[in-house]
């Protein structure tokens, strides 16, 4: 049986615990409001923030998943979640003389700078200039630095349950096909997520990166027109059909900027790991149901190509 804190334990992090416990792990969840983990977790109100609330962490830890997400999409809020939190932990970890036998970190394929459809995988560069990808590369070489192993997993876009904003934007008839080259994107199920982190946990020897991406890295335009045709909806028109304001969706340029790019997972798979959902297709198609979202089509005009 492992010891193990699960530092800012959200959706993916209480999903984590959960599957942890239930292989007879001792589990801590740690976050500012602990009072709505699910039982077995235990419970430990502190904020990664704030040093002074970080001196009475679990003794005698085996590993600690480092999952916190930022507050709020600013370079502020970036750094106190990716940076500072970071260095926190670590701090009370050494303070308290741990010696944890691994250190996990979510971290996310937003730090590639490739938008041009281009393959990468672990041994690419992870050069993204903006904020969010240098402050979320700052935390992964912390935790590289400290005296014990650490390993980053790069997520691609997280969807699931309560992660449904596509499905609805497609029901609704909101969505819209990105124009131009394919806009190729990346996916995992949140379940998925929190298998790869237990694996990656458990796993006796481990890489210090692994990119967590399903093994369909599908255009947008692809997957929006799945959707629409799971749902029972008209296909979403093309951003050029529609007259588009700064921002909205799949026809804002900066979307381009930040995806099209393929990620592989062929280290992951190399371990081991199974995908439940190995497409966004066999994930979708359970949410779809388990959310009751098909109906019949909405009242607007089919754009189909």
């Amino acid at each position: 049986m492992a010891r193990i804190l699960i530092a800012g334990c959200g959706d993916i992090g209480a999903t984590l615990g959960q599957r942890l416990c239930a292989a007879g792990h001792e589990v801590w969840g740690l976050k500012r409001r602990p009072a709505d983990l699910p039982p077995g977790i235990q419970p430990l109100a502190a904020d990664l923030t704030d040093p002074a609330t970080l001196n009475t962490l679990p003794p005698a830890l085996d590993g600690v998943v480092y999952s916190a997400a930022a507050a709020g999409f600013s370079e502020s809020h970036y750094q106190a979640a990716y940076v500072a939190g970071v260095q926190n932990l670590l701090d009370a970890l050494r303070q308290a003389g741990q010696q944890p036998r691994r250190l996990l970190f979510t971290s996310s394929t937003s730090v590639y700078a490739q938008h041009q459809g281009e393959w990468v995988d672990e041994d690419s560069p992870a050069e993204a200039d903006s904020f969010s990808g240098r402050c979320i590369r700052t935390g992964e070489q912390l935790l590289w630095d400290s005296p014990w192993p650490a390993v980053a997993v790069r997520f691609g876009g997280i969807y699931g349950p309560g992660r449904t904003r596509l499905i609805e934007s497609v029901r609704a008839g909101t969505a819209t096909r990105p124009a131009g080259p394919p806009l190729y994107t990346n996916r995992i199920h949140r379940d998925d997520c929190a298998r790869v982190l237990e694996h990656l946990l458990l796993l006796p020897e481990s890489a210090p990166l692994y990119l967590a991406v399903d093994d369909d890295p599908a255009p947008l335009d692809e997957v929006l027109s799945w959707l629409a045709a799971q749902l029972g909806v008209p296909e979403p028109p093309l951003a050029t059909d529609l007259p588009l304001k700064p921002g909205a969706g799949a026809g804002d340029p900066a979307l381009r900027m930040r995806a099209s790019k393929r990620c592989r997972n062929a280290r992951l798979r190399a371990t081991g790991f199974q995908f439940r959902y190995p497409s966004y297709r066999d994930g979708y198609a359970v949410e779809i149901t388990k959310g009751g979202f098909r109906s019949a089509p909405l009242p607007y005009p089919s754009f189909r190509r």
